[in-house]
């Protein structure tokens, strides 16, 4: 009984557990990024250096100096461009492997902001720890991360409510449920006082020696601060200047003809001796540590290298048994469905928006269509409404995901890369979580305008002018999210409506034109235009299926365009069939689909994104066919 009592302690407090040693070490790594029409800018030039297990490493220098670019690379985030070696536990990297075991905090907090902090752990529990461990323990386990970040007081928080160092610690909390033994922190001290940023960096200093791997880049810590790192390594103009114990800083600076000031911030001297305010020694500082070969500079004995002491790798069993997904595929469904349907619950102020802004659309577009349906002097009117239809179900999803998707793309790539869940499982649980608004939302507008117009109450031509125009709602979306996942919100709100202009044109453009008479560019256009597609859908379902001649009224002499078969040779329509219509428009959803989780894979691979491919293209050619700027 009392050794079930002690493995059942054991896993509650899972997050202190100790870690075998990872340690990591880079030798001449470049890293580099396009810079003007031509040529690349060098962020990082040849560095070198090794971050040991147990210790809290701190990667200072001035802005601009690479601090970022290093943590970057080193925790795989940005790994396209970069060259050189890094090796974990005395082999080379595995990126597969190594995403495992590793968890990278960035500088921006990015948290769900609907969720308390509370409904945030249990959801990292359940996707990182899945049916590993029981929900008693899952609870234990957060509580006691709570307790040891100070987060007790807050757990029935809104994020969006909580303080600077409140998210700080939140997003260490998050990470910290699977144990990882490799934690990179990006600025983590930023937007906080001296008091919480003293009180962040002591407790990554508890964590580092629980056996982790801790290394965060930091700008200007003051002195206590500076105290607490086990192992300090400044960069400056893409170079390592000193790698080495932050006590032997000042010996360091003093064997080079540099005397730190008594009572001055050691931390900020070197700041300002790497952004040349005493003038240019970066090439010496650089040469005297060998760009950070040297591994670890001595007081006592500058002039000689140690040999580097590499540790027995454990890395291998370490990775494969202990840190893939916990959670299968459908768990990680359920758990992100849930979240987002809290998420939608929680901004019902969004929502009954929607709900106003698609029932004051309808009433506006039936008032002005008011009883075309069946008159046969206003085919052509009723024609119009269709039109008109397609338009509202192609704005309508769109904006809003060109507006609030870049910001949520943001967030995946860090949950992503952290691999707390899997990209299809988040896509399918996206597609659903919207599903029932659209279904609801598209029904207000269909119900209302449909009585006002007096469109032909068929229950058969009603569920086909349904089943279009959700189509169109669902294509638009689904474009919504292939350009918002590789945009930003500005070039995202330009390029969608720019796209769907002549979309919009090219779904009419057969009025008054037999198809003969079209050019075949034109017709090409108008086979590529889904909302084409719908409108031709919409039209075969109210005066399609052999609908009869529509009733003339009294005071009009004659209606040419009575007859259904008039306004389908009219409108270039004479063609056309319902189900061809709609089994091309379903094929140009899937294709927006596929097209969406293309571009969303693309976004979060480690690779070069598709606008800086592009980049390149242009470069190339303005390069080589001397095409003027």
């Amino acid at each position: 009984m009392d050794n079930f009592d002690d493995i059942e302690s054991a896993k509650s407090h899972h997050h202190l557990m100790k870690r075998p040693p990872v340690d990591i070490e880079f030798s001449d790594l470049t890293y580099s990024v396009p810079h003007g029409p031509n040529g690349s800018k060098i962020i990082l030039r040849s560095v070198s250096g090794l971050f040991r297990s147990g210790e809290l490493t701190a990667i200072l220098g001035p802005s601009g100096a690479g601090k970022s670019t290093l943590i970057n690379v080193l925790a795989g985030y940005r790994c396209g461009d970069a060259r050189g070696s890094i090796m974990v536990n005395s082999k080379p990297r595995d990126m597969k492997s190594f995403r495992k075991m590793c968890r990278y905090i960035m500088q921006e907090d990015l948290l769900q902001p609907s969720l308390t902090v509370m409904e945030s752990m249990k959801i990292s529990t359940d996707l990182k720890l899945g049916h590993t461990i029981t929900d008693d323990i899952k609870l234990e386990t957060i509580e006691s991360i709570l307790e040891m970040l100070r987060l007790t007081k807050a757990k029935n928080t809104l994020m969006e409510n909580l303080s600077g160092g409140e998210r700080k610690r939140l997003s260490i909390a998050l990470e910290l449920v699977n144990n990882p033994p490799v934690i990179f922190l990006d600025e983590p001290t930023t937007g906080l006082d001296d008091l919480s940023s003293t009180q962040c960096v002591s407790l990554l200093k508890e964590l580092a020696h629980g056996g982790r791997t801790i290394i965060c880049s930091i700008h200007t810590p003051s002195a206590r601060i500076f105290a607490m790192f086990s192992h300090i390594y400044i960069v400056a103009e893409g170079q390592c200047m000193f790698s080495g114990v932050g006590q032997d800083m000042v010996p360091y600076l003093s064997s080079i003809g540099l005397n730190c000031p008594k009572h001055f911030n050691p931390a900020d001297f070197m700041i300002e001796v790497c952004s040349r305010e005493y003038g240019d020694f970066s090439e010496k500082m650089s040469s005297s540590v060998d760009n950070g070969k040297c591994l670890r500079w001595h007081k006592d004995n500058s002039e000689t290298r140690k040999p580097i002491v590499r540790r027995a790798s454990q890395y291998d069993t370490v990775s494969k048994h202990h840190y893939d997904f916990s959670s299968s595929g459908w768990s990680q469904f359920k758990v992100l469905l849930r979240r987002m349907a809290i998420q939608h619950k929680r901004n019902i102020a969004y929502l009954l928006f929607k709900f106003f802004m698609y029932t004051f659309i309808g009433f506006v577009v039936g008032g002005m269509f008011f009883q075309f349906g069946n008159d046969g002097s206003r085919t052509l009117y009723n024609y119009g409404f269709m039109f008109i239809t397609i338009i509202v179900f192609m704005y309508t999803p769109l904006m809003p995901v060109l507006l609030k998707f870049p910001h949520e793309v943001q967030l995946l790539k860090r949950e992503y890369f952290n691999r707390w869940y899997g990209l299809n499982a988040y896509f399918c649980a996206l597609t659903c979580s919207q599903l029932p608004a659209q279904l609801i939302l598209s029904s207000v507008y269909i119900v209302i305008t449909y009585f006002l117009t007096n469109q032909p109450l068929e229950w058969d031509r009603m569920l086909k002018f349904y089943v279009i125009c959700v189509m169109v709602s669902l294509s638009s979306e689904s474009l919504a999210y292939a350009l918002s996942s590789q945009l930003n919100v500005t070039n995202s709100v330009f390029l969608g409506p720019c796209l769907a202009c002549p979309m919009m044109l090219l779904s009419s453009f057969g009025l008054g034109y037999k198809e003969e008479e079209i050019p075949a560019l034109i017709r090409l256009g108008m086979s590529l235009s889904y909302l084409r597609y719908g409108v031709e859908g919409l039209v075969m379902s109210v005066y399609g299926n052999g609908r009869a001649r529509l009733d003339c009224p009294k005071s009009e002499d004659y209606c040419d365009l009575r007859d259904p078969s008039a306004l389908f040779d009219t409108v270039g329509m004479s063609e056309v069939s319902y189900g061809k219509s709609l089994t091309l428009l379903c094929l140009m959803f899937i294709a927006f689909k596929v097209t969406s989780y293309a571009m969303l894979r693309w976004r979060l691979s480690t690779n070069p994104s598709l606008l800086l491919k592009l980049g390149f293209v242009g470069r190339f050619i303005k390069a080589h066919f001397n095409i003027p700027r």
